[in-house]
């Protein structure tokens, strides 16, 4: 109870936000992540009418492919929309995932399918160690058409998400 009070008066980083029944609320100008997808910024909050049923939706922009993305808000947690990390969550994330251990499975059928799904949490420390992982496997035995197109999206969702976080240009955040 204490925590959720305490996220209803919490402005982060300067954008404020609400809760709606158990629905996180964002405002125009927050920094999310959408998980597959990577760093963006809400551009707009609209209110749209579908079947008769008014719902907010938040438009986002991700840079990341140039996307323009309109979700409800309603579908935000089942989604795993979420505010960019923290630098110090960012480090973390990184230091933990050069720390564990990484299972690779030897079927790249089943390594694709584990790491989509750490992917889609849209969590950090678990988008880290798929990372990790694809990178070990390719100095390794190199990997299929498939993983190197999940290699190279896992690579542009973490740059995304370092340069928001950091305040800098993606090519730097690569570093």
């Amino acid at each position: 109870v204490f925590l959720s009070l305490f996220l209803l008066i919490l402005p982060l980083k300067g954008v404020c936000f609400r809760r709606k029944g158990s629905v996180l609320m964002f405002k125009e100008g927050a920094k999310v992540v959408y998980p597959m997808y990577g760093a963006g910024i809400i551009e707009d909050v609209v209110i749209d009418s579908q079947s008769g049923i008014e719902e907010e939706h938040y438009v986002i922009r991700i840079p990341n492919g140039n996307l323009k993305i309109k979700i409800g808000a309603s579908k935000v947690e089942k989604i795993g929309l979420r505010f960019i990390s923290t630098e110090s969550e960012i480090e973390n994330a990184f230091k933990n995932a050069s720390n564990s251990e990484p299972v690779i499975q030897s079927n790249w059928n089943l390594r694709y399918k584990e790491n989509l799904e750490k992917i889609r949490t849209g969590n950090i420390g678990e988008v880290a160690k798929v990372a990790r992982s694809l990178c070990l496997r390719e100095r390794q035995r190199g990997l299929s058409g498939a993983e190197k197109k999940m290699f190279n999206n896992v690579k542009q969702i973490l740059m995304s998400e370092v340069a928001f976080a950091k305040k800098i240009e993606k090519d730097k955040a690569e570093e």
